[in-house]
This record gives structure tokens, sequence and C-alpha cells, in this order.
């Protein structure tokens, strides 16, 4: 069963905390369909938040199909997200351990090692969400020092 983990000070809604965190584990593998989510009581005891909010991101989970309600049983994943490649046992996440300790050796905080990674992102994966925000920054830059 996955535990969520809320992060106050990061700027994003708790209800996009838990449906980001429930992808991370469909997509790691770590929750596969039939697997219930935790309650919404049993998320509230565990993180001091609304249960209203819990519920939100699972009927945003819902509507992306990802999840399904049974009333009176919980809420069940649907569909996975999982990749081979992905998985958290795969030899790719072994090797990015490796590197990430390699990073921290070389002195890198958990900053720095984002702005890595982000860059990488963006070079090899160019039609990701990064790029093209970037993309309509700077072809809206002329606008702004015209206007």
């Amino acid at each position: 069963m996955v535990e969520y983990r809320i992060d106050r000070r990061s700027g994003i809604a708790t209800y996009l905390q838990i449906v980001q965190q429930t992808k991370q584990a469909l997509r790691l593998g770590l929750l596969q369909p039939g697997d219930r989510l935790p309650t919404a009581k049993e998320v509230v005891a565990a993180t001091a938040i609304n249960p209203n909010t819990v519920l939100k991101a699972y009927r945003e989970l819902e509507r992306e199909g990802l999840v399904e309600p049974r009333p009176g049983l919980g809420t069940f994943v649907r569909r996975s997200l999982a990749r081979p490649g992905a998985a958290a046992d795969s030899p790719l996440r072994a090797e990015l351990a490796a590197w990430a300790d390699r990073a921290r050796a070389e002195g890198l905080e958990r900053e720095d090692v984002a702005a890595l990674i982000a860059s990488v992102l963006d070079e090899r994966f160019p039609d990701g969400p990064t790029a093209p925000q970037a993309d309509t920054s700077e072809s809206t830059a002329p606008n702004r020092e015209h206007g």
C-alpha cells in the first residue's frame, strides 16, 4: 500500500501531491490493478489533512481512469502505468541510484541533481511538458519588450 507524504512547503496543492505520488507508485509498479488505495480516513490519520482533499485526489485519479471506487469497499487501482524499465527493481533504477550516489559524493545537493536531471530530460525528451513552456516563454519575450 502507498503511504503519502505531504510537503506543505512545496507550493503544490495537497490533492495534487496525492495524485502525483499515486501515479509514481503506478509507474514504479508499487501499485498494481486490484490493489486498494488507503481509505480517506487512513490518509487523514497519517497526514493530518482534510478528508475532502483525499477524496478530491481520488476523484481526479478516477477521472483519469486509474482507479475506481467500490462502495463500501474502498478505492481500487484499475490500471497500471508501469513499464518494465521503470520498475522499482529495474537495472535502470539501480544505475540511476549509483549515479545519484556519485553526484552526492561530488558534493552536489538535491537541487543541483534535480537541475541536471531536468536539463537532460529537456534535451532527450523535447516533447515533454517542460520543453513547450520554455519555448512559449522565449516566443513571448519579444512581445513583452514591445508591450
